[in-house]
């Protein structure tokens, strides 16, 4: 009778239970985040809402959790970005990759879900928020991104 050790986890399992972990954290972050807006924005069931016809207090709190989701949206936005840019530069199987990509993009789909609030779930008139639309194109490049990595070039090449 032999008595072997378990093998120690390789690289790719490590970086992928680090990202299962890392994910789930920021998920919970994110599902927060989107409580305390949807509470924010319960004094009206109608989207766009006319500000003016909303109490200032209630006015204040939506404001304060609308600041908080969009900086939210901005920090996730840039940690994918770099975290997507990792995992295409590691020396992982092109297998192993796709699999991180799908986890990253099963938490962008969910992300996504929650940051659409901010456009859906707003005053009728909105000041130009130039550092949002930047970090909505980038969102939406890096979800892109994503989406050709796992797909692959041979993806989309037509079969013969």
């Amino acid at each position: 009778m032999t008595n072997s050790a378990p093998a120690a986890p390789s690289a790719f399992d490590k970086a992928r239970n680090g990202l299962w972990t890392s994910l789930q954290k920021h998920l919970e972050t994110v599902y927060a985040a989107e409580k305390d807006f949807r509470a924010a924005t319960s004094f009206t069931t109608s989207f766009p809402f006319s500000a003016a016809q909303t109490e200032p207090q209630q006015l204040a709190d939506y404001q304060q959790q609308r600041l908080y989701l969009r900086d939210l949206y901005i920090d996730e936005t840039n940690q994918l970005d770099s975290l997507v840019k990792a995992v295409r530069t590691k020396n992982y199987q092109e297998d192993e990759k796709k699999l991180l990509l799908l986890m990253i993009l099963g938490y962008i789909d969910i992300a996504a879900s929650i940051f659409d609030l901010l456009e859906t779930h707003r005053p009728s008139k909105l000041d130009k928020d130039e550092e949002l639309e930047e970090t909505t194109a980038k969102f939406e490049r890096v979800k892109n991104f994503v989406r050709l990595n796992i797909k692959g070039i041979s993806g989309l090449l037509p079969k013969l």
